[in-house]
């Protein structure tokens, strides 16, 4: 039996330097020192012997084993370096062939939307005025003519901090009185555009953040005709002049007159559809007459100055003017709708 035993040995090497690839490797593997190879095989045999014989028939096959599994480790790096030499030499780089474009990122809707109404409101001599997302409730509310426990407050849901008097902003418009109050007693006209947050539900139409941009204008008289001829030519310029436009009464407590600005869906072409809630019009931005209480608090006198402002929300708008009929989709991070963009 350690005749057979060597000339397995023998036949096992004499195979295993004729492999040039992995999957013959594998084989030769499987066929001597595998769990079922032929080597493997020779040690259960062991109890054909005679006791004399076995302990050194024993030693002999683990000695044969042992020096296979280093000949094949050696052989398997040496066929692998070999593989790697072919693909290497098949797959070299052909240096006339055209480069690879470079996938270039996208600007996100919303940003492309806040730009558009920058530019726009840029060109009326309007400049960008930034103020804080996160806020005192006397800027957020009570120097807005809101005062605590006031109930307009339910009109907005506020994410409140665990510091007192401490809030999400729920709106851009306290920033009007930081801008009032930086440029106070000169004639000013600025646009304040930022994120806001509110605890509600998320709808097709609403969400618990949202760009906004306020805008504010101060000065000697000024009036509603001057907010809705202002208001008038951005929806022009933004939507097109074919677009119909409509102004509504309304109530907030820091504006007195106040309105709604509505522009005909774009969606169903003022038919009717879940976005504008079957009325064919779509609200865009709150406005009015700046309250005298607001122009007080923010250092103008309103027996001399007079203002306008509003606030619209920038992700309704571009839902309009790309035709997006769910605001979730901004964001959902989902490639397939940002790489629409």
């Amino acid at each position: 039996m350690l005749e057979q035993l060597e000339q397995l040995r023998l036949e096992a090497l004499e195979k295993l330097a004729a492999i040039a690839d992995g999957e013959a490797l594998d084989g030769w593997e499987k066929r001597f020192i595998g769990r079922k190879g032929a080597v493997t095989e020779m040690t259960r045999r062991v109890g054909e012997l005679s006791k004399d014989e076995r302990p050194e028939f024993g030693r002999r096959v683990n000695e044969i084993k042992q020096a296979l599994s280093a000949a094949y480790e050696a052989r398997a790096a040496t066929v692998q370096s070999a593989e790697m030499e072919r693909r290497l030499a098949s797959g070299a780089l052909d240096v006339s062939l055209p480069g690879r474009p470079k996938l270039l990122g996208r600007l996100h809707p919303s940003t492309q939307i806040l730009r558009d109404i920058f530019r726009i409101w840029g060109d009326m001599g309007f400049q960008v005025y930034r103020s804080p997302d996160v806020e005192t409730d006397e800027n957020n509310f009570q120097l807005l003519n809101i005062p605590p426990d006031h109930p307009a407050r339910d009109m907005w849901a506020t994410f409140y901090t665990t510091r007192e008097g401490i809030i999400l902003r729920t709106h851009t418009s306290p920033g009007q009185i930081r801008a009032m109050r930086q440029y106070c007693p000169e004639p000013i006209r600025v646009i304040l555009p930022g994120m806001c947050y509110r605890y509600e539900q998320v709808t097709a139409r609403h969400e618990t953040q949202f760009y906004q941009v306020e805008g504010l204008a101060v000065g000697n008289q000024i009036t509603m005709s001057d907010l809705k001829g202002t208001l008038s030519s951005f929806t022009r310029r933004l939507f097109g002049p074919e677009r119909e436009t409509r102004f509504r009464p309304s109530y907030f407590p820091f504006t007195e007159p106040s309105a709604e600005m509505d522009v005909e869906c774009i969606l169903c072409e003022g038919k009717g559809c879940a976005v504008c809630k079957q009325t064919g019009w779509v609200e865009i931005l709150g406005c009015g007459m700046v309250h005298p209480v607001v122009l007080q608090n923010g250092g103008y006198d309103p027996a001399k100055y007079t203002g306008f402002a509003f606030g619209m929300g920038s992700e309704r708008i571009a839902m309009l003017k790309y035709g997006i009929n769910d605001i979730r989709y901004f964001w959902s991070n989902d490639l397939r709708f940002l790489e629409q963009f």
